[in-house]
């Protein structure tokens, strides 16, 4: 296992909480924080642009609190995702806003991030890279970032579509850093064999919309829970990019999720709505393959704690089984 030094100790389960456009903001960030796990957002996600010095200000000062008042609690790092992208004409900005607060974790995106990786070494940050392929895989490890996130069939979002078995197999055969697994995950077991497949941390994203926390519509957070996998549809029409989304939300588009445009790829952009009058992630819901595992929606403190309860459960079932 390749888990870096500054999350040592600091976690009461092996989960980073995907960032997840609208849904990820303060208050779901700190709850994750504060119950052990990794939490993140968009940087994007902070409109105006000056917002962002707001929350990463209120976040920083939030969690230093909390973790003097409560010494022996696991109180994880957070993180702020960046995407790389000619649309996104904030990136600078952002950039130099996580290095002025010295954001723990930058979550890249899209293109291999060579000018990120140099300006979060600078404080000794950590930076991890979303991939959906072996290509991918490899230019990112080649601009010295120090995690990737596979990012396998399953997953919510711009997800890809290898096996996990296949792309972390291919991953640790060359990279030594630190390997995240996203795809289909909702449950404490999951995480476990995350870690048995070789994975260091499991990234979840779709079981934190089902939360009081998350900032997502009772709509969209009953509808996780009405859903199973077969609901979600894989389409690149919303961004230009291949993605999994609820079929429900497609439907109440007015769209027919059988017979969907063809993207157009030129109008690629993730800064807004990718071109289209339906915007995603605002209107097209994104889920992943893990809705059959969302049966309720809960406060992130609980849902952690039941999943740290599922974590242990399934460690203890597979070691009664081997004796």
């Amino acid at each position: 296992m390749t888990l870096p030094k500054a999350l040592a100790g600091r976690l009461s389960l092996p989960v980073i909480g995907a960032p997840m456009f609208i849904v990820s903001t303060p208050p779901l960030v700190l709850a994750q924080c504060k119950a052990g796990v990794v939490g993140s957002f968009p940087a994007l996600n902070a409109r105006p642009e000056s917002q962002l010095d707001e929350w990463l200000d209120q976040i920083t000062k939030e969690l230093a609190q909390f973790q003097a008042a409560n010494p022996r609690l696991p109180v994880a790092p957070f993180a702020v995702n960046q995407i790389v992208h000619a649309s996104n004409q904030r990136l600078e900005h952002d950039v130099g806003l996580c290095v002025k607060y010295k954001v723990p974790i930058v979550i890249t995106s899209l293109r291999p991030p060579a000018e990120v990786v140099s300006a979060v070494h600078s404080y000794g940050g950590l930076v991890f890279h979303d991939v959906i392929n072996l290509r991918h895989a490899q230019k990112a490890a080649e601009q010295g970032v120090d995690g990737l996130i596979a990012v396998c069939a399953g997953a919510g979002g711009h997800a890809g579509l290898m096996s996990p078995f296949a792309l972390l197999k291919e991953i640790r055969g060359f990279f030594p850093g630190a390997v995240i697994l996203s795809g289909a995950m909702s449950a404490g077991a999951d995480v476990l064999a995350a870690q048995a497949m070789g994975a260091d941390l499991a990234y979840l994203g779709t079981r934190f919309i089902a939360t009081t926390e998350a900032n997502a519509t009772p709509e969209y957070k009953k509808m996780l829970v009405d859903s199973g996998a077969e609901d979600i549809i894989y389409t690149p029409l919303f961004s230009g990019v291949s993605g999994n989304y609820l079929r429900g939300s497609i439907v109440r588009a007015g769209l027919d999720p059988a017979n969907l445009p063809v993207a157009d790829k030129s109008k690629m952009n993730f800064s807004t709505s990718g071109g289209n009058e339906l915007k995603v992630w605002k209107d097209i819901w994104s889920a992943g393959q893990s809705v059959t595992g969302i049966d309720d929606i809960l406060g992130v403190g609980d849902l952690v704690a039941r999943m740290r309860g599922e974590y242990e459960a399934a460690r203890a079932r597979l070691a009664g089984g081997l004796g």
